[in-house]
């Protein structure tokens, strides 16, 4: 019976020491308590984000022709969030709308996009870049321009005096050591169809054109000829910036009152943006629909050459403010009189 009662007494003593050595191991097990922990509660999920409905604004161009997948299904209810996107002929008509809060987001030229930052003082951010350039020098009859050393010497047509094709027709022509000014004669004319004109009573002649009246023009005009890629020009005398064409501008308050949804709508876009450069026949014919270019025939042909994309972050503060360093330094009313500050890219 004593042996029993030794091996009884033993047994406890090694059960009370072991506990203690596992209470040593565990700061968070309390010493005097001797009942098994609770399971720890799994972590409740993120609540789904709360929809929203976002009016956007787009031009009748290459900006907006990436949203047009985005539009149609929009129509058709597909999304989360609601989108309603009005076209609009000029940027003139979108800037008040913006300015008063009518419009949530728009998507507008970079410089614009700049100059907007300077006169709302800080309430508009741009999100994404959605098109690189789309400028092209194109030659009739015996014009010839295999490089933009030959440009020298010759007259130019162009559209855009004191805007972007201006400021990046100049800022290629320096770097590659012609002066604008100096070297070869630049006609600036008010509309494309003026440059076609143009063109058509001297003959041989060379100009600076956009998509897609690129194309447009290639069915008006025997032998017009793309001779020189203004985005592919740029990179190869800035490779660390891009020449951009449009980004997509929002309101700051509108990001804030909702930032899940916001990058749901990015997302969104994005996936948009995907679909368009991948089906290229079927997104000609949104593009018809919602009369961005009059024929899908033309929206075909013309959207390989649109440099539609999607930049947003690190990248795109990069590539952006790169190219409106270049803008600033010709002048720097086209950005607004300064340099936005960091504030002005959403994301990076």
């Amino acid at each position: 019976m004593k042996k029993i009662l030794a091996l009884m007494l033993a047994l406890a003593l090694a059960l009370s020491l072991a506990a203690c050595g596992q209470a040593g191991s565990s700061s968070s097990m309390p010493e005097s308590s001797s009942a098994a922990a609770e399971p720890t509660p799994a972590p409740e999920s993120e609540p789904a984000a709360e929809p929203a409905s976002y009016t956007i604004a787009g031009l009748k161009g290459p900006t907006t022709m990436g949203m047009v997948k985005l539009m149609d299904d929009a129509e058709q209810g597909l999304y989360a969030n609601s989108y309603t996107v009005n076209m609009y002929g000029a940027a003139d008509e979108i800037v008040p709308l913006l300015s008063k809060g009518e419009l949530d987001m728009a998507a507008v030229p970079a410089n614009l996009a700049a100059t907007l930052y300077q006169k709302l003082e800080g309430k508009v951010q741009v999100a994404a870049i959605n098109t690189l350039g789309v400028l092209y020098v194109v030659t009739t009859g015996n014009a010839q321009a295999t490089s933009v050393a030959d440009l020298a010497g010759k007259t130019v047509y162009s559209t855009g005096k004191g805007t972007t094709p201006e400021y990046a027709l100049n800022y290629i022509l320096t770097q590659n050591g012609l002066d604008p000014a100096a070297d070869l004669t630049i006609e600036y004319k008010s509309e494309s169809t003026e440059v076609l004109s143009a063109m058509q009573t001297a003959g041989d002649a060379v100009a600076v054109l956009p998509q897609p009246y690129v194309t447009t023009a290639q069915m008006q005009v025997e032998g017009l000829k793309v001779a020189l890629n203004l985005t592919e020009e740029w990179d190869k005398v800035s490779p660390d910036s891009a020449l951009v064409t449009g980004v997509l501008l929002a309101r700051t308050d509108v990001i804030e009152a909702n930032p899940a949804a916001f990058d749901q709508f990015l997302a969104d876009y994005q996936a948009s943006i995907e679909w368009v450069n991948t089906n290229t026949a079927d997104a000609a014919q949104l593009v018809a629909k919602y009369e961005i270019v009059p024929k899908a025939e033309v929206a075909q042909k013309a959207l390989p050459a649109c440099n539609i994309t999607w930049l947003a972050g690190s990248e795109m503060k990069a590539k952006l403010s790169g190219y409106l360093q270049t803008l600033y330094d010709q002048d720097p009313a086209s950005v607004g009189g300064a340099m936005p500050d960091d504030g002005f890219y959403y994301g990076a």
